[in-house]
């Protein structure tokens, strides 16, 4: 009976993340992209400078940079060592173009996504500002699509508790630290009719306190402590990774040739052994959305947190989230696989991929020093992750309670409790139910972007036509 529920579960994993959701998303990218005039390619520049530079006056709970680093915080994860891998070894060296395709577009969607956020936002009498999708379709389509607001809601709260924020995250965690530490499992004790490592009972009990420490100090100590872990994860994984691409930089431009060719034409690279053009396309784009979440409206969320009078602003610095997640991270842990050749070796799959290419990228190092590095990356993806999902779940409750901080505090407290069952859990079913809910998130969504379009391109031209007038702070000088 429980194989017959996990399989149906995963046929409609299967439905929510196949081809219409895939389609629906990149399309909402591209007309997104058109509409705005390649946006995140002429104001790339403007946007990473606004990603360092808070406003010292506007609205909100968190600076710019904080609210930024509090959906970082969930966006980079352990999606950006084991998703990448699982997309090359089931589509080719291929899947990381569609990848940096999905990306490409994304920012656009999730500049759009962000700008609506602040400009729909409310604060409320305690200075607390509440924004998101579900104030966005409620208060831009109308009182009439309160439904789908709700919808949204309700499939975000989920995803928060039961999946990706909480179960898939802590056992990655100690699964990760119970392989350094005990890989055989020798050290341990009998718990729930199962036998358990102490690395993962001491990992899990010591989890569940940092957790509860940050948590329970509100939105301002999540971004805080984002605000200082995600650049030091980020850098920390990023300079590895470099340390792998340069000690290997003979083999970058084949690996390159691999990838654009293996993205239109898999079996010359695969030699018809991995996947097809379609499994390419599939996997990269569903991985590097799965990764950076473009389009399934989590990060609004927290840019509606931020402190801006400026919703393009908050637009344009939170879409510097997918261009750090996917095009910085996902292609850093993309290329090392790719040169080691792990993403062919038989039996590998997920973070033991990223961990093959770390331990044969540079062999000059001991295997404990990459495989620590490794560890301690997917420590923190998958901490931050959990911060950033529970502030997510938070939101969508309070919007579906209508505040009650009852109901909030309730709810923290079974994350944290989530949070401390979780390297017992059996985690496939909970990892395909959380999928589930991450995309059904993505439909209100996308139909509220495109429903307000007109907002969206006429809140992007008064922008930047103040601008070019010297209305605002940062405009260029003119000459004398």
């Amino acid at each position: 009976m429980l194989s017959q529920i996990n399989e149906g579960i995963k046929i409609i994993d299967g439905w929510v993340w196949g081809l219409p959701l895939i389609v629906l998303i990149m399309a909402t990218g591209i007309y997104l992209t058109c509409r705005l005039g390649l946006l995140q390619m002429r104001h790339l520049p403007r946007a990473l400078r606004y990603m360092v530079k808070n406003e010292e006056e506007g609205e909100g709970e968190v600076t710019s940079f904080g609210a930024l680093c509090t959906a970082l915080s969930a966006t980079i994860g352990t999606g950006n060592i084991a998703g990448v891998a699982t997309a090359l070894v089931a589509g080719g060296p291929g899947a990381l173009f569609w990848m940096w395709l999905a990306a490409f577009f994304g920012m656009a969607t999730k500049y759009a996504e962000a700008l609506l956020a602040v400009y729909y936002r409310t604060v409320d009498k305690d200075n607390h500002a509440l924004g998101g999708p579900f104030y966005y379709i409620e208060r831009g389509m109308g009182k009439q699509w309160k439904w789908l607001a709700c919808l949204f809601a309700f499939f975000g709260m989920c995803v928060g508790l039961f999946g990706i924020g909480t179960f898939t995250q802590v056992n990655s965690i100690s699964t990760a630290v119970t392989n350094l530490f005990d890989p055989n499992g020798e050290h341990g004790i009998a718990l729930f009719g199962n036998h358990y490592s102490y690395a993962t009972i001491v990992t899990g009990v010591v989890l569940t306190i940092c957790v509860a420490l940050v948590l329970l100090g509100g939105v301002r100590r999540i971004a805080s402590v984002s605000q200082v872990v995600v650049p030091f994860m980020a850098v920390l994984y990023v300079a590895f990774c470099l340390a792998v691409l340069i000690y290997n930089y003979k083999n970058i431009p084949s690996a390159v040739v691999q990838i654009v060719q293996g993205a239109f034409n898999p079996a010359a690279v695969t030699g018809g052994a991995v996947g097809s053009l379609t499994i390419a396309m599939r996997n990269g784009i569903a991985r590097g959305i799965f990764s950076n979440e473009s389009g399934l409206g989590s990060a609004p969320i927290a840019a509606a947190a931020a402190q801006t009078k400026e919703p393009v602003r908050q637009g344009l610095v939170s879409m510097t989230g997918t261009f750090i997640d996917t095009l910085i991270i996902c292609t850093m842990t993309g290329l090392t696989i790719v040169i080691t050749g792990a993403w062919n070796v038989p039996g590998l799959n997920g973070a033991l991929a990223t961990s093959y290419a770390f331990d044969n990228g540079l062999p000059f190092l001991p295997g404990w020093v990459t495989s620590g590095v490794l560890m301690i990356s997917l420590v923190f993806f998958a901490f931050t992750t959990i911060l950033g999902w529970d502030y997510y779940g938070e939101r969508c409750l309070e919007y579906l309670s209508g505040g009650k901080k009852n109901s909030i505090l309730i709810y923290r407290w079974l994350y944290i409790l989530a949070v401390f069952i979780g390297p017992y859990m059996t985690i496939e079913a909970v990892w395909n139910i959380a999928d589930i809910f991450n995309g059904l998130m993505a439909f209100p969504n996308l139909i509220a972007l495109l429903a307000l379009r007109h907002v969206i391109a006429r809140e992007t031209r008064s922008y930047f036509q103040r601008l070019k007038n010297g209305e605002l702070e940062d405009a260029p000088r003119r000459a004398a």
